[in-house]
Protein backbone atom coordinates (compact mmCIF):
# COMPACT_ATOMS: atom_id res chain seq x y z
CA UNK A 1 0.00 0.00 0.00
CA UNK A 2 2.97 1.87 0.58
CA UNK A 3 4.07 1.89 -2.78
CA UNK A 4 0.81 2.18 -4.19
CA UNK A 5 0.74 5.75 -2.75
CA UNK A 6 3.75 6.80 -3.49
CA UNK A 7 3.39 6.31 -7.63
CA UNK A 8 -0.22 7.78 -7.59
CA UNK A 9 -1.16 11.35 -6.60
CA UNK A 10 -4.30 12.78 -6.87
CA UNK A 11 -3.64 16.31 -8.28
CA UNK A 12 -0.97 18.47 -10.20
CA UNK A 13 -0.35 22.03 -9.89
CA UNK A 14 -0.29 23.63 -13.00
CA UNK A 15 2.79 26.23 -13.10
CA UNK A 16 2.67 28.34 -16.45
CA UNK A 17 3.40 32.02 -16.06
CA UNK A 18 4.30 32.61 -12.82
CA UNK A 19 5.07 35.92 -11.81
CA UNK A 20 4.22 39.11 -10.44
CA UNK A 21 0.27 39.15 -9.09
CA UNK A 22 -0.28 41.71 -10.95
CA UNK A 23 0.53 40.08 -14.42
CA UNK A 24 -1.71 37.25 -13.32
CA UNK A 25 -4.60 39.83 -13.21
CA UNK A 26 -3.46 41.01 -16.96
CA UNK A 27 -3.14 37.28 -17.98
CA UNK A 28 -6.75 36.52 -16.79
CA UNK A 29 -8.44 39.28 -18.58
CA UNK A 30 -6.41 38.78 -21.83
CA UNK A 31 -7.20 34.81 -21.60
CA UNK A 32 -11.07 35.46 -20.76
CA UNK A 33 -11.10 38.36 -23.97
CA UNK A 34 -9.49 36.34 -26.27
CA UNK A 35 -11.94 33.30 -25.14
CA UNK A 36 -14.86 35.75 -25.39
CA UNK A 37 -13.83 36.58 -28.97
CA UNK A 38 -13.22 33.33 -30.36
CA UNK A 39 -16.52 32.12 -29.37
CA UNK A 40 -18.83 35.00 -30.17
CA UNK A 41 -16.84 35.22 -33.69
CA UNK A 42 -17.17 31.42 -34.05
CA UNK A 43 -20.60 31.37 -33.41
CA UNK A 44 -21.05 34.12 -35.74
CA UNK A 45 -19.55 32.21 -38.60
CA UNK A 46 -21.94 28.78 -37.66
CA UNK A 47 -24.96 31.05 -37.48
CA UNK A 48 -24.03 32.88 -41.29
CA UNK A 49 -23.16 29.95 -43.51
CA UNK A 50 -26.47 27.88 -41.57
CA UNK A 51 -28.45 30.92 -42.90
CA UNK A 52 -27.44 31.41 -45.97
CA UNK A 53 -28.00 29.00 -48.94
CA UNK A 54 -25.76 30.35 -50.99
CA UNK A 55 -22.83 29.55 -48.71
CA UNK A 56 -23.87 25.80 -48.85
CA UNK A 57 -20.88 24.48 -50.40
CA UNK A 58 -17.83 22.18 -49.29
CA UNK A 59 -15.94 24.84 -48.71
CA UNK A 60 -18.04 26.64 -45.83
CA UNK A 61 -19.22 23.15 -44.80
CA UNK A 62 -15.34 22.61 -43.45
CA UNK A 63 -15.72 26.45 -42.28
CA UNK A 64 -18.37 25.78 -40.20
CA UNK A 65 -17.13 22.38 -38.74
CA UNK A 66 -13.84 24.41 -38.20
CA UNK A 67 -15.62 27.06 -36.24
CA UNK A 68 -17.26 24.69 -34.26
CA UNK A 69 -13.73 22.52 -33.71
CA UNK A 70 -12.26 25.36 -32.91
CA UNK A 71 -14.75 26.58 -29.78
CA UNK A 72 -14.35 23.27 -27.97
CA UNK A 73 -10.74 23.24 -28.59
CA UNK A 74 -10.40 26.47 -27.32
CA UNK A 75 -12.90 25.18 -24.22
CA UNK A 76 -10.57 22.84 -23.24
CA UNK A 77 -7.82 24.93 -22.01
CA UNK A 78 -8.27 29.02 -22.18
CA UNK A 79 -11.21 29.20 -19.66
CA UNK A 80 -9.53 26.94 -16.80
CA UNK A 81 -5.97 28.95 -17.43
CA UNK A 82 -8.03 32.15 -17.03
CA UNK A 83 -9.45 31.01 -13.49
CA UNK A 84 -6.08 29.73 -12.56
CA UNK A 85 -4.21 33.25 -12.98
CA UNK A 86 -7.43 35.33 -11.30
CA UNK A 87 -7.70 32.96 -8.42
CA UNK A 88 -4.26 31.54 -8.12
CA UNK A 89 -6.30 28.09 -7.85
CA UNK A 90 -3.39 26.16 -9.86
CA UNK A 91 -4.47 22.61 -9.18
CA UNK A 92 -6.08 20.39 -11.20
CA UNK A 93 -7.23 16.49 -10.38
CA UNK A 94 -5.34 13.68 -12.02
CA UNK A 95 -7.99 12.48 -13.80
CA UNK A 96 -9.14 16.31 -14.71
CA UNK A 97 -5.55 16.53 -16.39
CA UNK A 98 -5.96 13.20 -18.22
CA UNK A 99 -9.07 14.41 -19.48
CA UNK A 100 -7.91 18.10 -20.70
CA UNK A 101 -4.98 16.08 -22.40
CA UNK A 102 -7.38 13.54 -23.77
CA UNK A 103 -9.47 16.30 -25.42
CA UNK A 104 -6.54 18.79 -25.74
CA UNK A 105 -5.02 16.01 -28.00
CA UNK A 106 -8.36 15.08 -30.10
CA UNK A 107 -9.11 19.03 -30.93
CA UNK A 108 -5.20 19.57 -32.00
CA UNK A 109 -4.91 16.89 -34.20
CA UNK A 110 -8.51 17.32 -35.90
CA UNK A 111 -7.48 20.84 -36.69
CA UNK A 112 -4.31 19.92 -38.46
CA UNK A 113 -6.43 17.27 -40.45
CA UNK A 114 -8.96 19.55 -40.90
CA UNK A 115 -6.90 22.47 -42.44
CA UNK A 116 -5.24 19.29 -44.78
CA UNK A 117 -8.69 18.96 -45.98
CA UNK A 118 -9.34 22.63 -46.86
CA UNK A 119 -6.50 23.05 -48.64
CA UNK A 120 -7.47 20.01 -50.80
CA UNK A 121 -11.05 21.56 -51.31
CA UNK A 122 -9.16 24.58 -52.22
CA UNK A 123 -7.11 22.67 -54.85
CA UNK A 124 -10.20 20.78 -56.03
CA UNK A 125 -11.98 24.13 -56.69
CA UNK A 126 -8.84 26.41 -58.17
CA UNK A 127 -6.94 23.50 -60.22
CA UNK A 128 -9.60 20.84 -61.49
CA UNK A 129 -13.07 23.90 -60.91
CA UNK A 130 -14.89 22.09 -63.63
CA UNK A 131 -14.52 18.22 -61.75
CA UNK A 132 -14.94 20.08 -58.53
CA UNK A 133 -18.72 19.55 -58.09
CA UNK A 134 -18.55 15.71 -58.60
CA UNK A 135 -14.97 15.33 -56.39
CA UNK A 136 -15.80 17.13 -53.56
CA UNK A 137 -19.50 15.52 -53.38
CA UNK A 138 -21.44 15.66 -49.92
CA UNK A 139 -20.70 12.16 -48.99
CA UNK A 140 -16.83 12.99 -49.55
CA UNK A 141 -16.73 15.66 -47.50
CA UNK A 142 -18.96 14.29 -44.55
CA UNK A 143 -16.39 11.01 -44.59
CA UNK A 144 -13.24 13.60 -44.47
CA UNK A 145 -14.51 15.35 -41.29
CA UNK A 146 -15.45 11.81 -39.77
CA UNK A 147 -11.83 10.67 -40.72
CA UNK A 148 -10.37 13.98 -38.91
CA UNK A 149 -12.15 13.55 -35.76
CA UNK A 150 -11.33 9.39 -35.94
CA UNK A 151 -7.54 10.38 -36.29
CA UNK A 152 -7.41 12.87 -33.59
CA UNK A 153 -9.15 10.00 -31.35
CA UNK A 154 -6.16 7.72 -32.28
CA UNK A 155 -4.02 9.94 -31.31
CA UNK A 156 -4.95 11.25 -28.33
CA UNK A 157 -5.91 7.88 -26.90
CA UNK A 158 -2.30 6.88 -27.80
CA UNK A 159 -0.79 10.25 -25.91
CA UNK A 160 -3.15 9.87 -23.17
CA UNK A 161 -2.62 6.61 -22.54
CA UNK A 162 1.17 6.24 -22.79
CA UNK A 163 1.40 9.61 -20.69
CA UNK A 164 -0.62 8.85 -17.56
CA UNK A 165 0.87 4.98 -17.56
CA UNK A 166 3.99 7.21 -16.09
CA UNK A 167 4.68 7.34 -13.03
CA UNK A 168 4.42 10.59 -10.74
CA UNK A 169 6.20 10.11 -7.39
CA UNK A 170 5.24 13.41 -5.88
CA UNK A 171 6.50 15.64 -8.51
CA UNK A 172 3.31 17.67 -8.71
CA UNK A 173 4.63 20.65 -10.87
CA UNK A 174 3.60 20.82 -14.23
CA UNK A 175 5.07 23.47 -16.11
CA UNK A 176 2.48 24.54 -18.28
CA UNK A 177 -0.54 26.22 -18.19
CA UNK A 178 -2.66 23.72 -19.12
CA UNK A 179 -1.73 19.29 -18.99
CA UNK A 180 0.11 19.54 -22.43
CA UNK A 181 1.53 16.18 -22.98
CA UNK A 182 5.49 17.22 -23.26
CA UNK A 183 4.55 18.81 -20.11
CA UNK A 184 3.49 16.25 -18.26
CA UNK A 185 5.62 13.99 -19.64
CA UNK A 186 8.93 16.10 -17.92
CA UNK A 187 6.72 16.18 -14.54
CA UNK A 188 6.95 12.04 -14.29
CA UNK A 189 9.98 10.13 -12.30
CA UNK A 190 9.58 7.05 -15.19
CA UNK A 191 12.12 6.77 -17.88
CA UNK A 192 10.35 8.89 -20.25
CA UNK A 193 12.18 8.25 -23.46
CA UNK A 194 9.80 5.50 -24.67
CA UNK A 195 7.22 8.22 -24.31
CA UNK A 196 9.36 11.05 -25.81
CA UNK A 197 9.89 8.71 -29.09
CA UNK A 198 6.36 7.79 -29.30
CA UNK A 199 5.16 11.73 -29.49
CA UNK A 200 7.75 12.29 -31.78
CA UNK A 201 6.59 9.45 -33.59
CA UNK A 202 3.37 10.12 -33.74
CA UNK A 203 2.80 14.11 -34.22
CA UNK A 204 5.68 14.25 -36.14
CA UNK A 205 4.05 12.08 -38.64
CA UNK A 206 0.74 13.57 -38.65
CA UNK A 207 2.44 17.09 -38.43
CA UNK A 208 4.56 16.47 -41.40
CA UNK A 209 1.84 14.50 -43.01
CA UNK A 210 -0.68 16.87 -42.93
CA UNK A 211 1.57 20.29 -43.87
CA UNK A 212 2.49 17.99 -46.80
CA UNK A 213 -1.10 17.82 -48.41
CA UNK A 214 -0.88 21.47 -46.96
CA UNK A 215 1.96 22.53 -48.98
CA UNK A 216 1.92 20.29 -51.98
CA UNK A 217 -1.89 21.42 -52.63
CA UNK A 218 -0.51 25.35 -52.00
CA UNK A 219 2.05 24.54 -54.72
CA UNK A 220 -0.08 24.14 -57.38
CA UNK A 221 -2.78 26.11 -56.35
CA UNK A 222 -0.07 28.89 -57.13
CA UNK A 223 1.17 27.01 -60.34
CA UNK A 224 -2.06 27.71 -61.49
CA UNK A 225 -3.16 31.18 -60.32
CA UNK A 226 0.04 32.18 -61.51
CA UNK A 227 -1.07 30.79 -65.25
CA UNK A 228 -4.39 32.30 -65.18
CA UNK A 229 -4.84 34.54 -68.26
CA UNK A 230 -6.51 37.59 -66.63
CA UNK A 231 -5.27 39.38 -63.81
CA UNK A 232 -9.15 39.94 -62.28
CA UNK A 233 -8.90 35.93 -61.77
CA UNK A 234 -5.36 35.96 -60.52
CA UNK A 235 -6.52 38.35 -57.38
CA UNK A 236 -10.13 36.39 -56.89
CA UNK A 237 -8.18 33.10 -56.74
CA UNK A 238 -5.51 34.27 -54.30
CA UNK A 239 -7.78 36.39 -51.91
CA UNK A 240 -9.25 33.02 -51.17
CA UNK A 241 -6.63 31.52 -50.82
CA UNK A 242 -3.96 33.91 -48.92
CA UNK A 243 -6.26 33.81 -45.87
CA UNK A 244 -6.31 29.88 -45.57
CA UNK A 245 -2.45 30.26 -46.04
CA UNK A 246 -2.10 32.76 -42.71
CA UNK A 247 -4.08 29.98 -40.58
CA UNK A 248 -2.18 27.39 -41.88
CA UNK A 249 1.38 28.93 -41.36
CA UNK A 250 0.60 30.02 -37.48
CA UNK A 251 -0.81 26.90 -36.85
CA UNK A 252 2.16 24.66 -38.39
CA UNK A 253 4.84 27.12 -37.67
CA UNK A 254 4.34 26.62 -34.00
CA UNK A 255 2.74 23.28 -33.68
CA UNK A 256 5.99 21.98 -35.29
CA UNK A 257 8.12 23.81 -33.55
CA UNK A 258 6.47 22.02 -30.39
CA UNK A 259 6.30 18.67 -31.40
CA UNK A 260 7.80 17.68 -34.24
CA UNK A 261 11.14 17.57 -33.66
CA UNK A 262 13.39 16.43 -31.07
CA UNK A 263 13.45 17.21 -27.25
CA UNK A 264 10.74 19.20 -28.32
CA UNK A 265 10.02 18.59 -24.21
CA UNK A 266 12.48 20.32 -23.03
CA UNK A 267 12.68 23.58 -23.09
CA UNK A 268 9.29 24.28 -20.75
CA UNK A 269 9.43 28.01 -20.68
CA UNK A 270 9.34 28.82 -24.52
CA UNK A 271 6.79 25.97 -25.32
CA UNK A 272 4.47 28.00 -22.79
CA UNK A 273 4.70 30.91 -24.79
CA UNK A 274 4.51 29.46 -28.21
CA UNK A 275 1.75 26.93 -27.66
CA UNK A 276 -0.56 30.18 -26.62
CA UNK A 277 -0.70 30.76 -30.59
CA UNK A 278 -1.70 27.27 -31.59
CA UNK A 279 -4.12 27.08 -28.14
CA UNK A 280 -5.78 30.30 -27.86
CA UNK A 281 -4.43 32.90 -31.18
CA UNK A 282 -5.21 30.83 -34.14
CA UNK A 283 -8.61 29.57 -32.89
CA UNK A 284 -9.15 33.32 -32.15
CA UNK A 285 -7.89 34.40 -35.70
CA UNK A 286 -10.02 31.73 -37.95
CA UNK A 287 -13.20 33.48 -38.32
CA UNK A 288 -11.39 37.08 -38.44
CA UNK A 289 -9.06 35.63 -40.97
CA UNK A 290 -11.98 33.81 -43.72
CA UNK A 291 -14.40 36.65 -42.92
CA UNK A 292 -12.31 39.53 -43.27
CA UNK A 293 -11.14 38.40 -46.74
CA UNK A 294 -13.67 36.81 -47.97
CA UNK A 295 -16.20 38.93 -50.01
CA UNK A 296 -19.06 35.84 -50.31
CA UNK A 297 -19.30 36.18 -45.93
CA UNK A 298 -18.82 39.60 -46.05
CA UNK A 299 -21.99 40.35 -48.16
CA UNK A 300 -24.29 37.45 -46.95
CA UNK A 301 -23.44 39.45 -43.13
CA UNK A 302 -24.42 42.35 -44.23
CA UNK A 303 -27.63 40.70 -46.15
CA UNK A 304 -28.66 39.24 -42.41
CA UNK A 305 -27.67 42.05 -40.45
CA UNK A 306 -30.19 44.87 -42.82
CA UNK A 307 -32.56 41.89 -42.07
Amino acid sequence: AKMENHTRISEFILVGFKSQPGSQVLLAVLFSTMYIVTVVGNLCMILVIRRDSTLHTPMYFFLENLSTLDICYSSVITPRAALAFLLGRRSISYNGCASQMFFFSLFGTTEAFFLAVMAYDRFTAICNPLLYQVIMSRRLCVLMVMGSYLSGCINCTIQTGFTFSLSFCGHREINHFFCEVAAVIHASCSNTLVNELVMLAVCGSIIVGTALVVFISYGYIIITIVQMPSAESRHKAFSTCSSHMMTICLFFGTVFFMYAQPGAASSPSKSNTISIFYTIVVPMLNPFIYTLRNREVKGSLKKQLKR
